[in-house]
């Protein structure tokens, strides 16, 4: 690959493994800290780092997609094959999913209930959100009408836009007046999240308003394919920052708009309004993450980030069990801010071990079923 390209995707590998990083201390405080340091202004600090995570790696799949899509379309994939290839791949995540929450429920016993099982969580977002893209690129294909690169970029702009707009709009009321009573409560928590409680949980990840996140991904990633990106890619992604904070303020000051659309508008969970002011956010740290790997010591050496980026699905699975589960390194709901810490010190380590080990060998599930086969010959 081109040098660019490579350059583009480490800050991106950079961005992911910050998400992890931020990830690791909301679950680690959350699941440890207990008694005073539980209600103190630090756990909630913590906590509130934690809407991050979430955001980002849904934006960074949206942009990781269109890196994918284009490079497939250069080599000249047809849009039906690339359709294909790219629904397989959601797929493979939301079976991934599946896995996890059953492996969580497993052990989870004998406390787990069965409902965990069908728990929308981050993996089925993701997978879902991949096949949704995949759809929509192939409609961008087919309304560009032809194979030239630019206009299949354009296309995909303004599908991903009108896909993200949709959800975003359609997401107050999924949750409130248009809810899917007559689906099975397990489908109706891929639209807005309510599990098995009466209402929607905010703590949970449905398609409205998540995915969206990652359209808005694949919208920005499309954009800085185009050639004029590619030569003043620092300029490219600096406007990108720049429109961030346009999409804060837009954010806010619509919310402080007296007119209302909805009956019922909650800001902090379904607004439209927050979906913007989150995707600004999203993209002004996009930007903040590219100038520290090209200006700063992002890149400088060996870094845990982007180690952990490269693989983040691993350490996201891993580090659950170490954390929230039955292997937790830390008696949970018991102790205090400065044990709780050197936890997240210790996880943050294992899983940079983890990842660089992972990443050092790429070969190492053909080379472990060549050594099973002679095992079993012997």
């Amino acid at each position: 690959m081109a040098e660019k390209t490579t350059k583009r995707i480490a800050y991106i590998d950079w961005l992911r493994g910050l998400a992890c990083l931020v990830m690791f201390q909301t679950h680690c405080y959350d699941s440890w800290l207990g008694g005073a340091a539980r209600d103190s202004g630090f756990f909630k600090l913590s906590q509130l780092g934690g809407t991050l995570p979430a955001p980002l790696f849904l934006f960074l799949a949206g942009i990781s997609f269109a890196l994918v899509t284009d490079k497939l379309r250069q080599k000249g994939v047809s849009a039906d094959e690339i359709a294909s290839t790219t629904i397989l791949r959601g797929g493979e995540i939301f079976v991934l999913g599946l896995l996890f929450r059953l492996q969580e429920f497993l052990l989870g016993q004998p406390g787990a209930p069965w409902t965990d099982l069908l728990r929308v969580d981050v993996l089925n977002v993701i997978g879902v959100s991949l096949m949704m893209m995949g759809v929509a690129c192939r409609i961008a294909a087919a309304s560009a009408g032809g194979a030239d690169p630019r206009q299949l970029r354009r296309a995909t702009i303004v599908t991903a836009i009108i896909c993200a707009a949709g959800i975003a709009v359609l997401t107050p009321p999924l949750w409130t007046s248009w809810r899917p009573h007559s689906l099975a409560w397990w489908l109706e928590s891929y639209i807005n999240g309510v599990h098995t409680f009466d209402k929607p949980q905010s703590w949970l990840f449905p398609i409205f308003p998540w995915a969206a996140f990652a359209f808005a991904g694949l919208a920005i990633g499309s954009l800085l394919l185009f050639d004029w990106a590619r030569k003043k890619e620092a300029i490219a992604v600096m406007c990108a920052g720049v429109s961030g904070v346009a999409l804060i303020a837009l954010g806010l000051w619509l919310d402080a708009r007296p007119m209302r659309l909805y009956v019922t508008y909650v800001f902090w969970h379904t607004s439209q309004n927050f979906f913007l002011v989150r995707v600004g956010v999203v993209m002004v740290i996009l930007f903040l993450a590219y100038a520290w790997c090209r200006w700063g010591a992002g890149e400088w050496g060996f870094s845990p980030l982007i180690e952990m980026g490269k693989c983040s699905l691993l350490v996201y699975w891993v580090h659950i069990e170490f954390v929230y589960g039955g292997l937790s390194i830390v008696p949970k709901h018991r102790v205090g801010i400065g044990t709780a810490t050197l936890g997240l010190i210790a996880i943050f380590v294992a899983m940079t071990v983890l990842a660089t080990v992972r990443n050092r060998f790429p070969k190492w599930k053909p080379q472990m079923l060549a050594l099973l086969r002679g095992a079993a010959r012997t």
